[in-house]
């Protein structure tokens, strides 16, 4: 009994390698297909001799010269008047309600936390006031105009939270 199985191992190794040779015949074959579709020239044409590179057109003697553009020239009422410097539009301001501003960080943690029940993202943010110590502040915002800044205001006031619109200047440092 051992003997047919070896000789099925032995088959089934020679499966294998014919397997594999056919693999990389048809893999060959389709990759001349593919590159003669690609190309659209047949590569062996010539019967196996290198094409004969063909020669570059020669180069002109000598550079056209650029072509000169005279704007001033050609605009009418020649030059053109200098413009005044415009100044930069100042970028509108921000709007954020202040729910509360607490000494205890825990206490603006639980207002966020309020905040959050009601579907309303908050930040804490901490500053240092000048001889009054360290607050945590809980903002609701940023909004673009004060009426939207004033719809979120009233879904807080419907829930007993009291809220201070605090407007933003881009450059403009604000306090508590």
């Amino acid at each position: 009994m051992a003997k047919p199985a070896s000789r099925s191992a032995k088959r089934g190794g020679s499966s294998i390698f014919t397997g594999v040779l056919i693999g990389l015949t048809v893999g060959a074959v389709l990759a001349v297909a593919v590159a003669i579709w690609v190309t659209g020239s047949i590569p062996f044409r010539n019967g196996g001799e290198p094409k004969q590179p063909t020669a570059a057109p020669a180069a002109p003697a000598a550079p056209e010269p650029a072509p000169s553009f005279d704007f001033y020239k050609v605009l009418p009422g020649g030059a053109p008047e200098e413009l005044p410097s415009a100044e930069p539009a100042a970028a509108p301001p921000i709007y954020y309600l202040q729910a509360g501003a607490f000494q205890n960080p825990a206490d603006a943690d639980n207002l966020k936390a309020q905040l959050a029940l009601l579907g309303i993202e908050a930040v804490i943010q901490t500053s240092e006031v000048a001889d009054k110590g360290v607050f945590h502040r809980v903002r609701v915002g940023p909004f673009d105009a004060p009426e939207d800044a004033e719809r979120t205001r009233t879904l807080l006031a419907e829930n007993a939270i009291s809220a201070t619109l605090v407007k933003q200047l881009p450059t403009q440092q604000e306090t508590p």
